[in-house]
């Protein structure tokens, strides 16, 4: 088994003072899965991708937002035009008394509504100037910074599948947290006709923040929990494909087999055989 990328502090910070960096993507190319030595948010401004944390596929795009700790592995895949920020901190580098704990969760997967993406890039654009330098005065103030992005991510940050309480006329936020709400049964014509938006206009704003239409993004979405249900839970094929919204069974697992190149069966055996052979070696590694 291939061991994972080990990203070092020393290869991102400029001093070993300095507690924050700016890594920009734009775009993110696909890549392999890695762990760092610090801490990292991920915030995705374009595009799209597959994004795999501890072995778990999230589909993402814009406003998606990620804490990702120094023990969690995780990589990017079938990546299209995804334009993201990696913002690493490393929290024993903090010289402000706080605890940081209240701002960063420990859940590692938020959506950002539109305006507190706004907020935030202004923000983010500031850390990357100030954490390239090394003098005192700038380190201090990337930690400044870096309080005000994380307080501003507590205030406009939500669950991806909350369906509501977010701000009216935020309608991308409203479709994306309604579409991840009901993944199995939403109704794209209902939703425009409940919140008096037009159909056409919603699906070219998506497209042009997402790189998809929103049936595209639904269908991602369902597979990638078809996915991780095959691999962590015991359901029948025909209970995985009724929870991820498919009324067919033989339907799922004919766009299932298109989009992976396994069919579900198979893609579910391939980790089995990976635990077994993993609790077989288990007894010789030291």
């Amino acid at each position: 088994m291939t061991l994972p990328l080990r990203l070092a502090k020393a290869d991102y910070f400029p001093s070993e003072m300095m507690p924050v960096a700016v890594a920009e993507r734009t775009p993110q190319p696909s890549f392999p899965a890695h762990i760092h030595e610090f801490n990292e948010l991920v915030v995705v401004w374009r595009g799209n991708g597959l994004h795999m944390m501890n072995d778990r596929p999230w589909l993402i795009t814009c406003g998606d937002l990620f804490y990702i700790g120094p023990g969690d592995c995780h990589s990017y895949e079938s990546v299209n035009d995804l334009v993201l920020d990696n913002i690493i901190y490393c929290p024993e580098r903090f010289r402000l008394e706080l605890d940081w704990s209240q701002f960063l969760p420990q859940e590692p997967a938020w959506r950002l509504t539109t305006r507190g993406m706004a907020l935030a890039r202004g923000v983010i654009q500031q850390l990357a100037q100030e954490s390239r330098k090394s003098d005192l005065l700038s380190r201090q103030l990337t930690e400044a910074l870096f309080l005000q992005l994380v307080l501003i991510l507590q205030r406009h940050r939500y669950a991806a599948n909350s369906g509501g309480h977010l701000p009216e006329g935020e309608q991308l936020d409203l479709l994306m947290s309604a579409i991840q709400g009901q993944i199995a049964h939403f109704d794209l014509g209902e939703f425009c006709q409940q919140h008096q938006l037009s159909e056409r206009a919603l699906k070219t704003l998506f497209r042009q923040q997402t790189g998809m239409m929103p049936a595209q993004y639904l269908r991602q979405l369902r597979l990638c929990k078809a996915k991780f249900l095959l691999r962590s839970s015991g359901c029948l094929i025909g209970e995985v494909a009724a929870r991820c919204g498919f009324d067919d069974s033989n339907y799922f697992s004919v766009v299932f087999t298109r989009e992976t190149g396994l069919t579900p069966s198979a893609f579910r055996q391939q980790f089995e055989h990976h635990a077994q052979r993993k609790n077989l070696l288990l007894p010789y590694e030291y």
